[in-house]
């Protein structure tokens, strides 16, 4: 199961093609429920769900508007019922005023208009790390945190200040470093995974910051239908084909002394 926002929504669905392509002729559905899509391919018992969740944690309707609430993760029964759990947030909480699905932040009890979205971000992972740390049965469940996606937006980024965003862009850099770094919030997914979550839950980061930054000519970019420019988002087939080749590697069985093993009969991811 993927869990997080449109940008998970991009790697469910290179998964499932990259699936249905080599399953030839395999007998697939598809079901919307809310806010999960599931893939299943009947033939192997093998179901794959995308979670539509911005935050990871909640969203609620209170009298006086609508509440991200930093501390409460609702959802987790749900998502702890399966045997591969990708999770990832970050996209969504840079966005402010009427692209914001919310009013108020809440955060241990006490209500504020806004704060530093930055520190707001980290509270979340800290609750999901909370969750995952009392929920998550690692004998059942294997987690990973997909890293930060970069956008490209200004090529003052990638050391050509002329370019404005993605729109001419034919070719990914040369090189293995980005000239402005990585995104603030990686260190903060990392402080988090390295600090609050115990080694025996087997947490893995799908660290895919560094290779993504360098596809800025990965974007739809005006060719995505919605008539607005598109650096956030990757074209598929594209970069989300090689993050699923990442997490393919990782999802093999383990030896005890790395980690617990996992069986996975009747898969769902």
């Amino acid at each position: 199961m993927f869990v997080g926002d449109s940008i998970s929504l991009n790697q469910w669905q290179s998964l499932t093609c990259l699936l249905y392509t080599s399953l030839n002729g395999s007998n697939v559905t598809q079901e919307i429920d809310g806010s999960m899509h599931t893939v299943t391919f009947q033939d192997y018992g093998v179901s794959v769900t995308f979670f539509l969740s911005h935050y990871l944690v909640d969203i609620e309707m209170e009298q006086f508007g609508r509440v991200l609430k930093l501390d409460s993760l609702k959802n987790g029964d749900v998502w702890k019922q399966v045997d591969v759990l990708i999770f990832n947030t970050w996209l969504w909480w840079r966005r402010t005023g009427i692209d914001q699905p919310w009013d108020y932040i809440e955060d241990n009890g006490i209500v504020t208009e806004d704060m530093d979205r930055m520190v707001a971000f980290s509270k979340a992972l800290m609750t999901w790390a909370k969750w995952v740390e009392s929920d998550v049965n690692p004998y059942k469940t294997k987690v990973f945190f997909r890293g930060i996606s970069p956008s490209h937006y200004s090529g003052v980024e990638w050391n050509e200040p002329q370019v404005k965003d993605c729109s001419m862009e034919t070719r990914p850099l040369s090189g293995s470093t980005y000239p402005s770094g990585e995104p603030l919030a990686t260190k903060v997914v990392e402080d988090i995974l390295s600090s609050n979550i115990s080694s025996s839950k087997h947490v893995h980061l799908l660290d895919i910051t560094r290779l993504s930054e360098l596809r800025k000519d990965g974007h739809p970019s005006i060719y995505n239908g919605l008539n607005r420019m598109d650096c956030n988002h990757w074209c598929v087939a594209g970069v989300p084909d090689t993050w699923n080749q990442l997490l393919y590697a990782q999802l093999g069985p383990q030896d005890m002394e790395n980690g617990p093993q996992h069986h996975f009969t009747s898969d769902n991811i």
